[in-house]
Formats: C-alpha cells, structure tokens, sequence
C-alpha cells in the first residue's frame, strides 16, 4: 500500500485498517514463532503499511 492511498483515506477508515493490520501482525508474529510462516517478508510489510497510516493519522489530527 502506497502512502498516497492512504493519505486519501477518511479518518474512521484508517483507524479501522490500524485495527485490522495489528491484527493481522500478531497472527504473523504468531505464526514466525511456530515456524509456520513461509513468507517473513510479511511481516515487514505489515509493520510498514501500519507506520504508513500512523503517520497518515498524526498528519489529519495536526492539520
């Protein structure tokens, strides 16, 4: 997910894709310590695209 998609976004869908995506992290973080998880960049990505819509948030609530 590109900054620029996000940036475009509502605030209640942001906090709600926060939610998701945290979610979606501990399943991942989960899954890296069972040895389950094929594809460790997943994680990376998740931990990115969430500092992408905090950062997104922090911009809304300043302006």
């Amino acid at each position: 997910m590109k900054f620029k998609e996000v940036k475009e976004k509502k605030q209640e869908e942001l906090r709600e894709m926060l939610k998701n995506l945290r979610i979606k992290l501990g399943k991942l973080l989960f899954d890296l310590n069972s040895n389950s998880l094929k594809d460790f960049s997943q994680v990376q990505k998740t931990k990115k695209d969430i500092a992408r819509i905090l950062t997104a948030l922090k911009l809304t609530v300043s302006n």
